[in-house]
């Protein structure tokens, strides 16, 4: 397991820790419920440093990535990012990534142990393009900030008023003597931003951070605190909502493709499902009132399988069991009840975001 670069200062704040795609993360730190409070009503800290990361370098960087993702590259403005999607010619998911545009290169920004998955899917690609490929991950690292004092917390660091970011859309700062760039990141929480942070530049910001959002009510905020996030958000993560046979159309991402770039991996696939109009299942979520039930769980209407269980959790919002998980297309209609396996236990089918 690869420990996080701050991984004595959370053992300093009580953290708990497990592993993710054989990286370290921090669980929680003791009180899920007051890390997820803090995410809602002020600000919360969250180490995602266990991202891993991708560089592409080379004159044809822009031209090479661009026939190989769902969104367009060769559109982004230097300093912009995007979220993308890379599918095989079958319109499977390879991966999710967040891309970010720079001067002198391209970053894809990505889940827990997929750096090496998606540098062999591209190299599987990298004939004669000037594109060279550079696992980055030991250099750059993620920080996250969440609620509503997010921008309160950055002014205060950064020595002035704070101008909210949209999701997706990029700041380049100093903070904490780093050079940063802040990226709107909304879908999780309103107020969200992102930090791409250098490796070793990540204790100075931590420490700021924490330094000047303790009047503010900020908290660390553990990974199954974020997991409750998340699901309420109706966000798929790869490797648990999404896997190697999902159609990013059947997980509800359309954001992350141009319907207007030229040819990628992929393309037909996603443009018949398009044109046709509806895809045979969809990510949905799920109120299962008290059952505790596990992703895989079977979901059934009159004895047949329509669906299946993704991630499950206890949703501190909606004071039950929510999930999220695939939903035949006949059986979307929100209030559509659904046995849980065998029975007797229901799920609602609902709208998402569960907020």
């Amino acid at each position: 397991m690869e420990p996080l670069s701050l991984h004595f200062l959370h053992e300093q704040a009580g953290a708990h820790f497990l592993e993710v795609s054989g990286r370290e993360v921090v669980a929680g730190y003791g009180e899920v419920d007051a890390e997820y409070r803090a995410a809602r009503e002020t600000v919360a800290l969250h180490d995602a440093t266990y991202r891993e990361a991708l560089r592409i370098t080379g004159e044809d960087r822009a031209s090479f990535l661009h026939g190989m993702v769902t969104q367009d590259v060769k559109g982004l403005a230097a300093g912009a990012t995007a979220y993308t999607a890379m599918i095989t010619v079958k319109g499977a998911m390879v991966a999710d990534a967040r891309l970010v545009r720079r001067e002198s290169d391209l970053l894809l920004d990505l889940e827990p142990g997929l750096g090496a998955k998606v540098r062999e899917f591209l190299e599987k690609y990298l004939i004669s393009e000037d594109a060279e490929l550079h696992d980055v991950t030991a250099e750059q690292g993620v920080l996250r900030l969440l609620g509503p004092r997010t921008g309160e917390l950055l002014g205060a660091v950064l020595g002035g008023a704070f101008a909210a970011l949209p999701q997706d859309a990029s700041r380049a700062v100093s903070l904490a003597g780093q050079e940063v760039l802040l990226v709107g990141a909304t879908r999780l929480e309103p107020h969200g931003v992102d930090l791409l942070v250098p490796r070793s530049g990540l204790e100075a910001v931590w420490r700021a951070l924490v330094a000047a959002g303790t009047a503010l009510g900020l908290k660390p905020l553990g990974w199954r605190a974020l997991e409750l996030l998340r699901v309420e958000a109706g966000v798929p993560r790869f490797g648990q909502d999404m896997v190697d046979t999902t159609i990013p159309l059947e997980a509800n991402l359309t954001h992350a493709i141009s319907y207007n770039k030229g040819c990628y991996i992929g393309q037909e696939v996603i443009a018949r499902a398009t044109f046709r109009g509806h895809m045979n299942r969809k990510l949905a979520g799920l109120l299962l009132g008290a059952t505790e039930a596990t992703p895989g769980t079977e979901l059934k209407k009159d004895g047949k399988k329509v669906g299946w269980l993704t991630t499950v959790v206890r949703s501190l919002s909606k004071g039950q069991v929510v999930a999220l998980g695939y939903v035949h297309r006949d059986h979307l209609e929100p209030g559509t009840v659904l046995a849980v396996g065998e029975g007797p236990a229901e799920a609602t089918v609902s709208a998402l975001p569960l907020t």
